[in-house]
């Protein structure tokens, strides 16, 4: 997941929450004030306390309003050099402080950080009403803008001025003073909602828990799950029992592994309600977030939220992401009635006196999965140890981009836990700082993410920097007696944020509004997507999957098996998903007066005949992809649209080969490299040679025959 909440001094977007909350404000010595004279101006984390955040908020929002009247006042003609260029840096201060508290409240989410987030959003709004509302600003913009056909401007800087003119209009420019003043209500309305929904979640998430008393219970689960569930009771003053919790770690191995089915129908039922009663419900905060977005959509000129959103990148309109949703939806339905089907054979053979229930799906997928191809995911996960895997993603990287990762032991780090890297190419020169930060904790919110603290591009005194990017994860934790041992889930999901990191670290763009992952959402997925792929590729197993104890490599049968099993359960995997981004597009094309949440769900999936044996991958309640911001909002869509690209992609390099130097050198120039710089589809079709595919999708999943 590539979050989009990291907000520049030039195109800003409208997050922010007020409530009241005053903090102590303290500018001594605050770090945020002046640049960082750390290595590749790292943020000095160490020297940074949360008193420091908004006094530098308040000094950026000065700087920042100082530097927009220079531009607005000045008298010559609008051009690129005196208004566009001004604009990609009109307050360091305010991206260095952004960079860091946008960070610390996904990652590092304590009460204090989470109470500052209620003070520092509504002044972040401010930032980016200051810059999109204003007309004058506004009006120098579109002077260049209009005279594009006449300029000399590169290629890249007309594409820059486009940019621009499209976010000041998408943000409401041109509106009128009164709807402006009743998009920035409605803006800061939403931002509050945005912001109780998460903490809402977070709290639900943390509040729920599974004690366990008989370790008979347990049967079926890892060694290394029970030890973590043991560690987690004793932490929380319950010795010799066996606590378990919502995060993924727990949560999914009792889904895929417990024998136990009450223990497995507890935590389905736990998830799945989540967030969904009592003080911690997030169900009216969605009835107003639904409300407030069809509001904002009218006002900007659309019959609904899914037509303003959709109108910003690839897909164009709403009617078009579904298409290629339903293309996906309705094979993979089809493929679920038969995975239904064979393990409900099993259950019956076995005896069982019980119709297949939701909580029952990942864990008889695992057992016809074993009885077929005689594999588990407990003979794969010994292989599988962090470190182990972090080493095949490196080796991958070089082979294909030419980068060496280089320990930096001595770099600022927020946490002791958190590594970090100076990216280095063939030439030993400075590429990007990457940082990892891989384990739960109770202040990290759910999930798997890359972002990062400072953006490649062009800055205020015309130096070109290089980014600093961070992958962030809440993956299976090491324990006593065992390192932190993956599931094929987690690696596949390490290498996809990696991807999203390479865009941002390998990128040349340069402006910093056009670098690295600052493109279209639906196009921003397929780096992260393609890049799983040589997570399991043999050649690339074949230097990492060594086994935890006796540092055997994986045997050349069980990668075999893998690979046989690899498109085992995509009816499953694939239903939930499209299920859950049809119904993302569902709330968004909704102009309610009143709204039910839990019969609105109910009545959808009945619409589109979602087997009763699933349910969407994310409930509404704790679907923050949609309603924790607006960043995956009508777009959740995006991982399915970016698949096709990705699916076609991978099929050219399946042709000539994983490490092809020829293809692996256009995939890092025109994709990696190129950002915004163009048109994605030209990017795209430069690489592939033509324009995706819509059926190579279904052939990766295995949902149609492959291509001869």
């Amino acid at each position: 997941m590539k979050h989009k909440f990291l907000l520049t001094s030039a195109l800003v977007l409208g997050l922010g929450l007020a409530t009241s909350c005053p903090m102590k404000a303290d500018a001594t010595n605050n770090p945020f004030l002046q640049p960082y004279t750390t290595v590749y101006e790292i943020p000095p984390f160490e020297q940074i306390t949360n008193a420091h955040f908004e006094p530098a908020v308040r000094a950026g929002l000065a700087e920042q309003k100082a530097n927009i009247e220079k531009i607005v006042n000045n008298p010559e003609p609008a051009t690129f050099e005196n208004t566009i260029l001004p604009l990609e840096n009109l307050s360091p201060i305010l991206d260095r402080v952004q960079g860091v508290f946008f960070h610390y409240d996904a990652a590092m989410k304590s009460a204090e950080i989470s109470d500052l987030g209620d003070v520092l959003m509504p002044l972040f709004n401010e930032a980016s009403n200051n810059v999109m509302l204003n007309e004058a600003l506004f009006a120098r913009v579109k002077a260049v803008y209009d005279g594009l056909k006449k300029s000399k401007l590169t290629p890249v800087q007309k594409r820059l001025v486009e940019k621009y003119y499209r976010n000041f209009a998408e943000q409401g420019a041109a509106l009128s003073p009164e709807k402006k003043k009743e998009l920035v209500r409605l803006s800061d309305e939403l931002s509050k909602l945005y912001m109780q929904y998460t903490k809402n979640l977070l709290k639900a998430t943390n509040d729920f828990s599974i004690v366990v008393y008989d370790k008979a219970d347990l049967a079926g689960l890892p060694a290394s799950t029970i030890a973590t569930a043991a560690e987690t009771a004793e932490a929380r003053g319950l010795k010799g029992l066996y606590v378990f919790t919502l995060h993924a770690p727990s949560r999914l191995p009792v889904l895929q592994y417990a024998d136990n089915r009450g223990l497995r129908e507890a935590m389905w039922k736990g998830y799945t309600s989540l967030a969904s009663t009592g003080e911690n419900s997030n169900i009216p905060v969605i009835e107003q977030i639904v409300k407030l977005r069809s509001e904002k959509a009218k006002l900007m000129g659309f019959d609904n939220f899914a037509q303003l959103m959709t109108s910003r990148v690839m897909a164009g309109t709403p009617e078009a992401a579904e298409e290629l949703l339903m293309k996906v939806y309705e094979p993979a339905k089809a493929r679920v009635k038969e995975e239904v089907a064979e393990m409900q054979d099993y259950v019956n053979k076995a005896g069982g006196d019980f119709k297949i229930e939701p909580w029952d799906y990942y864990y008889y997928l695992g057992k016809v999965k074993e009885q077929k191809y005689n594999l588990t995911d407990a003979d794969i996960q010994p292989y599988f140890e962090l470190s182990h895997v972090l080493d095949g993603l490196k080796y991958a990287a070089n082979r294909l981009y030419g980068i060496e990762f280089k320990e930096m032991p001595d770099a600022p780090k927020y946490m002791d836990e958190v590594t970090v890297y100076d990216i280095v190419d063939k030439k030993g020169d400075h590429v990007s700082v990457f940082m990892t930060d891989y384990f739960p904790r109770p202040t990290k919110v759910q999930g798997a993410w890359m972002e990062q603290l400072q953006s490649a591009g062009q800055y205020e005194d015309g130096s070109m920097k290089r980014p600093i990017v961070y992958n962030v994860g809440n993956f299976t934790p090491p324990t006593a007696d065992s390192p932190s041992l993956l599931t094929l889930d987690e690696v596949e999901t390490t290498f996809h944020e990696f991807g999203h990191a390479l865009q941002g670290m390998l990128t040349q763009a340069p402006y910093r509004s056009l670098a690295g992952t600052n493109v279209d959402r639906d196009y921003v997925e397929m780096c992260s997507q393609i890049n799983e792929h040589w997570a399991t590729a043999p050649e690339v197993l074949a230097v990492y999957a060594k086994h935890y104890q006796t540092g055997e490599p994986m045997p050349a049968e069980l990668i075999e098996k893998m690979e046989a099993a690899g498109k085992f359960g995509q009816g499953f995997t694939a239903t939930e998903l499209a299920a859950a981004a049809l119904l993302d597009l569902a709330w968004a094309k909704q102009n309610p007066e009143t709204v039910n949440v839990a019969e609105f769900e109910q009545q959808f999936a009945e619409q589109i005949g979602l087997p009763s044996e699933l349910t969407f991958r994310y409930r509404s309640p704790y679907f923050k992809h949609i309603f924790g911001d607006e960043g995956y909002a009508a777009g959740y869509y995006t991982y399915l649209w970016a698949q096709v690209l990705e699916a076609d992609a991978w099929e050219l390099f399946e042709q000539k080969g994983i490490f092809d130097p020829k293809t692996a050198a256009s995939f890092k120039k025109n994709i990696l490299e190129s950002g915004d710089t163009e048109d994605p589809m030209t990017l795209f079709v430069r690489f592939r040679g033509h324009k995706p595919d819509p059926a190579a999708l279904l052939r990766l999943r295995g949902l149609a025959p492959e291509k001869k």
